[in-house]
């Protein structure tokens, strides 16, 4: 089981992560948005940075989550480390997504509300059906960690621990569709019933809520207790 991620402002607004780096670091990060791709020897010649300072930085970046790099093989040599910015890192940088995903349901409101009311019940189909065929044969306790892993994998920063009461507590650190469901309240409805439907076998509860001030969307999973045995 993967610890429980610290909460914090700046996991949830990764704009103001980038806003509160130190310069050298943000000119890195900077040059790589820019770049791609790029050596060490690279940056710290862009940046007028030594080789090591670069190291730092990147090792530091690559500990958050921002950057990763690939070997590329050079001749007979040790192979050259291209870094790069991972999704996280690019999502450092303003994105208008929610604006423009706000203003089209908007115009589909206009036109006739039950559309949106539509458009949430189908993204919430499709989720259940990928979440459903990775779930598949596993029992409450693995599909838990999976569950937590596939809304990481959405942007969520999710992560899931065990409690002493034979419950878990999946934890969501950031809202990837914030500025949608702080519009629409049938985006975190959609939520939670894509998570109720993805573990039917639990009663799955939300016991924190961005939208309503909190720092994180947590749910609480408990098993629900057996029914009588059929007669």
């Amino acid at each position: 089981m993967r610890p429980p991620a610290a909460p914090s402002e700046a996991r949830a607004d990764q704009t103001s992560t980038l806003a509160s780096m130190q310069p050298s670091r943000r000119a890195l990060v900077h040059e790589l948005k820019r770049r791609g791709e790029a050596t060490t020897d690279e940056l710290a010649d862009a940046l007028a940075l030594t080789v090591s300072a670069v190291r730092q930085h990147l090792l530091g970046l690559g500990k958050d989550g921002l950057v990763e790099y690939r070997a590329v093989a050079d001749g007979r040599g040790r192979p050259r480390h291209l870094h790069r910015l991972t999704t996280r890192g690019h999502g450092l940088f303003p994105a208008a997504y929610g604006e423009l995903t706000n203003e089209l349901l908007g115009y589909f409101s206009e036109a006739d509300a039950s559309l949106v009311d539509a458009a949430f019940e189908r993204r919430r189909h499709r989720r259940l059906r990928q979440a459903l065929a990775r779930l598949e044969g596993r029992t409450l306790a693995e599909k838990v960690p999976e569950m937590a892993r596939i809304l990481d994998e959405d942007g969520y920063l999710a992560d899931f621990e065990s409690l002493p009461d034979g419950t878990w507590r999946i934890t969501e650190h950031n809202c990837a569709i914030f500025a949608v469901a702080s519009r629409y309240g049938q985006a975190c409805s959609s939520e939670l019933g894509f998570l109720r439907d993805a573990l039917p076998e639990a009663q799955v509860d939300r016991v924190a809520h961005m939208v309503a001030g909190q720092h994180v969307c947590a749910y609480r999973v408990a098993p629900r207790a057996p029914g009588p045995p059929s007669s």
